[in-house]
């Protein structure tokens, strides 16, 4: 039996002698796509043949991060949190090597693997599986778009401190589950967030944004925008990496509370005139 990958998301989905014959529902949703050419499906096997080379950076003492280049499907960075009873594995890669698992290895292993959202589940249970099945946690509110379903999920939601001094916080907005993960003593001890997608880093320094669809252009409402701040607000966080690999490298709880505020100015009409 084969666990298929989706081509365009990289999530792992069920054991079958074939790929499956719909299309993915994940890639179906508004939030992300299915190309021109039609639902395509591939396997750990044919990738980890690809002769992708493993990227592992560091950019904070107890925080890695790890991508196959050339990249595959949305080709987010997977991060690893160390801390002093076991590792988090945030953002699970769409695919695995040995490269990858051997690194993982290296630093520790994995206590416990989380997705942001429902697009990085990517291999999470495959992952599991290889590292003595630690659990994986999935969000409540979203745990219909898990494709492959196994033992070693557990659902969570609201908040929950999964390790020491880390907690994952219930945000919203991208999907209801969406989540960040807060390490208190990131950003040299001033705090850190890793954020998925949830709030995105843009090119402008210190500034970052918030969309249901990035792909496809759809913006979130005011009120969730708003909502997403607030819980965020008891959290304490210098830092903030993404999933795309960007970072705001300094003050970035002020840098997330004044592009909402300027997010909710636009979409509220407050700069009509301008257009």
């Amino acid at each position: 039996m084969t666990v298929w990958i989706c081509g365009t998301c990289g999530v792992e989905h069920p054991d079958s002698e074939r790929p499956p014959e719909s299309t993915c529902v994940i890639c179906a949703d508004e939030r992300q796509w299915v190309p021109e050419s039609g639902q395509w499906w591939t396997t750990a096997a044919e990738l980890a043949a690809g002769g992708q080379q493993l990227r592992h950076e560091r950019p904070e003492p107890n925080i890695h991060r790890f991508r196959g280049e050339p990249a595959f499907a949305i080709g987010q960075w997977t991060y690893l949190v160390r801390t002093r009873e076991g590792n988090l594995l945030w953002d699970p890669p769409n695919h695995l090597d040995r490269a990858l698992l051997d690194r993982i290895e290296e630093l520790g292993g994995i206590a416990v693997v989380v997705a942001s959202h429902p697009h990085m589940y990517g291999t999470q249970v495959g992952l599991s599986h290889l590292f003595e099945r630690p659990p994986v946690l999935v969000h409540a509110a979203d745990e219909q778009w898990v494709r492959r379903t196994d033992p070693v999920i557990r659902q969570w939601r609201d908040t929950e401190r999964v390790l020491p001094g880390v907690t994952l916080v219930e945000v919203g907005g991208h999907f209801p589950g969406s989540a960040v993960a807060h390490i208190a003593d990131g950003g040299e001890g001033t705090g850190s967030l890793l954020v998925g997608d949830t709030v995105m880093p843009v090119a402008a320094a210190g500034r970052v944004t918030f969309m249901r669809s990035y792909p496809n252009q759809i913006p979130l409402s005011a009120r969730l925008v708003r909502r997403i701040v607030e819980r965020l607000e008891p959290y304490e966080f210098e830092r903030l990496h993404a999933l795309t690999g960007r970072t705001v490298h300094g003050d970035a709880k002020n840098a997330v509370r004044r592009s909402a505020a300027r997010y909710v100015e636009w979409v509220n009409g407050a700069y009509d005139h301008l257009g």
